[in-house]
Order: structure tokens, then C-alpha cells, then sequence
């Protein structure tokens, strides 16, 4: 059998990898100890060899091309596959190596994901993980996630989906606020208040907030002069500082709660809640790092 790929097309390939991963042929080449002009003249290679173009580069700005997208995907499967091959063969314990790219909603980072990162790496030191913060969907096709966490129910079949958590949602307020306004007793007394608005960067709509009434759940379209919009966590500001009511998840104000600073209001109708869940593209072969990730995020 003869070869397919040399000693040069493989490190190419890793090279072309680099690339796509750091966002330019130069953060590439310090990343790999070589000159940007090597990973040019490999990437050069890979275009001649495939006869298409995997980059399309401006003097601002670097990105793949459908093909170099896809290309990538494939090419960064097969490589991890190779890691943890050689790490299976040699007898080494099996532990994930390379970057774990991570797409988190705002207040999910912040309160659950990210305070729980700093174990995870020490478990796993060869990992390096790209975080984003963001609350937008990403399509994975397009973008260069391996997981992502998101609040809301599964849509894409293509996708396989893990449940982390359903995080109740309670109402609160400062106790300054609740102390110049009366305290709502049921949920149509909202109409009377200043609810903080937030609009889903999905859809543009502002979120219904949802309660526990006669057994079933009803939505509440609540109205008020501070609507927000991409940064959850501007809410969590506007409500500490006494502009009004929020409906929230329980697990982001439990130390407000405690400390005295917020108080739940509605807690009669409390008890609805959203699931977070992890999601990546469904494959034959789960890459160790996910695996990995997935069972560290079982275990709280």
C-alpha cells in the first residue's frame, strides 16, 4: 500500500488547522514555532492538492470558505482521532488534549459554567478551552464550537442534546423598591409595576414570564420602561438597583436572597422553570474532550 499523505501534507494539514483555529497565518505560525510564511506556503499546498479555496483573506480580516469550513471540520476530527489513538496505543491514560471550544448563554457562564472551569482544567491540563459568552445561536456549520449550552429546548435533529439542568425562575425585587411600590399578590397585579423587559436575540421578542397557577402554567406579558437586550446580566443590574421587578432563575440571585439585598416576590406561584442543555453535532465518533466535558457537567 502506498502512501496517501506525506510527512509535508500532514503537517499541512495541522498547519491549516492552526490557521482556522487562531484566526490568522500569524497567530498560526507562533502558535506551531514556524514562520508565517510557512503556514502560506501549506495552506498554498492544501488548495493545489484539493483544488479549491479554504480562505478568503482581505489586509483586515481572515476567514474560511464553505469548503474551507467544512474541510476543517473533517480535518480536526481526524487529528483528535490520531491524539487519542496514540495515547490509547502508548498506554497513557486517557486524557483529552487540544481545545475545547465552548459557547455559553450569559448567565449560565457566568453562575454555573465558568466558576467550575478552573477544576476542569486541572483535571485535564493539556486542554485549552475557548470560551464564548454569548447568547446568540450558533449554527455548526459555521462557527468553530465543539459544545454549545443554550436555554431552550432541542429543534435540530442533527444535533445531540444533553440536559444539564432545569433552572427554576422566581420574581424579585429590592426591598427599597417593594417599600414605595405595593407588593403583588398574584400575577395580574404586574401590570401595575415596573417589570424589566428583556428581548431574545433569537427572535427579537421580549420574554412572557411564567408561573404556577391552579396547577398550570400561565404566561404574563409584563411591561416596563427598561428593556434590555443582549447582555442578560444588564437585567440583574437594573433590579439590584431597585429599578423594579425581574423574573430570574433561582441559582443567579440565592446569595442576594440570603443576604437580604433582593426579596422573592410571587412565591406562591413560583415553580416554572427552563432547561439548559448542551448540544454538538451528532457523529459516529464523540470526541474525547466532549466526552469528558459532558461528564464533569453530570456530576453537579
Amino acid at each position: 500500500m502506498s502512501r496517501y499523505f506525506d510527512d509535508v501534507q500532514m503537517g499541512s494539514i495541522e498547519l491549516f488547522c492552526l490557521a482556522v483555529e487562531t484566526g490568522s497565518f500569524t497567530a498560526a505560525a507562533s502558535a506551531a514555532g514556524v514562520t508565517p510564511a510557512a503556514v502560506s506556503r501549506s495552506v498554498a499546498r492544501l488548495e493545489k492538492r484539493l483544488q479549491a479555496k479554504l480562505f478568503i483573506r482581505t489586509t483586515r480580516s481572515m476567514r474560511t470558505t464553505d469548503t474551507g469550513q467544512s474541510y476543517y471540520l473533517e480535518c480536526r476530527k481526524a487529528l483528535s482521532q490520531l491524539v487519542e489513538a496514540e495515547a490509547k496505543i502508548s498506554g497513557e491514560r486517557q486524557m483529552p488534549v487540544g481545545t475545547l471550544s465552548i459557547s455559553a448563554p450569559t448567565l449560565y457562564a457566568h453562575y454555573r459554567l465558568i466558576p467550575r472551569l478552573t477544576e476542569f482544567c486541572s483535571r485535564y491540563p493539556d486542554l485549552t478551552i475557548n470560551l464564548e459568552v454569548s447568547n446568540q445561536n450558533i449554527d455548526f456549520s459555521e462557527d468553530k464550537f465543539d459544545v454549545a449550552i443554550r436555554g431552550s429546548e432541542l429543534n435540530d435533529s442533527g444535533l445531540v442534546a444533553r440536559r444539564l439542568e432545569d433552572a427554576e425562575l422566581i420574581v424579585v425585587a429590592t426591598p427599597a423598591y417593594l417599600l414605595h411600590h405595593s407588593i403583588p399578590v398574584e400575577p395580574a397585579d404586574l401590570a401595575h409595576h415596573e417589570c424589566i423587559q428583556y428581548v431574545l436575540p433569537s427572535n427579537g421578542r421580549q420574554i412572557p414570564w411564567t408561573f404556577i397557577e391552579h396547577d398550570k402554567v400561565i404566561k404574563v406579558e409584563t411591561t416596563g420602561r427598561f428593556v434590555c437586550r443582549e447582555d442578560f446580566l444588564a437585567t440583574l443590574t437594573l433590579v439590584k438597583n431597585g429599578a423594579g421587578l425581574m423574573q430570574v432563575y433561582r441559582f443567579v440571585v440565592e446569595q442576594d436572597l440570603q443576604r437580604g439585598e433582593l426579596i422573592e416576590v410571587l412565591p406562591a406561584y413560583a415553580g416554572t422553570s427552563r432547561p439548559f442543555i448542551l448540544i454538538y453535532p451528532y457523529a459516529r465518533y464523540v470526541p474525547l474532550k466532549i466526552r469528558k466535558l459532558i461528564d464533569f457537567l453530570a456530576e453537579f
